[in-house]
């Protein structure tokens, strides 16, 4: 009997949600680390989402968007003081070139690590008919990992793209991955979280 580690699988109904792929970490932002982690991490991320599309499943994103000096986001604002790198008016909180949402995407503006606390993400999915939540983006230890457990825990089937996440360092990126592999999610490569997508039609009883 195994302890750990058994395996979910997708569903009939995906959907890809892009973590905060956003400025702060890429390029000169002030979470960008040295080594092109995020940079490689993203290029991964485009290829996913262009695949999702092309195959016709949902792509959701999420971004975070503070009030000034972080007032709705209490101690996570004080904890990581980078955050203000989200408040209004900076230039960080942007996406990149790509990937980026297109028209008639669903943006999901959020305060904390989750994707899904205090948003409206899980009524969105369930309306539209998603069983399965493909979860990539920034930063693997932080909003990566408590989206998928917060997707798990909402009854989605949650798999997490490892070559589509990216953090600070190595040894903190492998070891949130192991774990979710172990008791959260399913970690998949990018080449096999594309050949899911691409082999799974579009689910037909979700919403326009």
């Amino acid at each position: 009997m195994e302890l750990f580690g058994a395996r979910i699988g997708p569903g009939r109904a995906p959907a890809v949600l892009v973590v905060d792929v956003v400025r702060a970490y890429l390029d000169d932002g002030p979470l960008a680390v040295p080594g092109g982690r995020f940079e490689a991490a993203r290029v991964s991320a485009a290829r996913v989402v262009a695949a999702a599309r092309a195959a016709g499943h949902p792509v959701l994103f999420t971004e975070v968007r503070l009030a000034a000096g972080g007032a709705d986001a209490g101690w996570f604002a004080v904890k990581v003081p980078s955050l203000r790198a989200f408040e209004p008016g900076s230039p960080y909180a942007a996406f990149p070139e790509d990937p980026a949402p297109v028209p008639g995407e669903v943006v999901i503006s959020k305060q904390y690590a989750s994707a899904f606390f205090g948003t409206s993400l899980a009524s969105t999915l369930r309306a539209r008919g998603v069983d399965t939540t493909y979860v990539l983006g920034f930063s693997t230890s932080g909003c990566v990992r408590a989206s998928a457990l917060d997707a798990l825990q909402h009854g989605f089937r949650p798999i997490v793209i490892a070559d589509a996440c990216g953090d600070r360092d190595a040894p903190t990126h492998e070891r949130n991955l192991s774990d979710l592999d172990a008791k959260y999610a399913d970690v998949v490569s990018e080449r096999e979280a594309i050949a899911q997508l691409t082999s799974i039609p579009p689910y037909q009883g979700a919403l326009p």
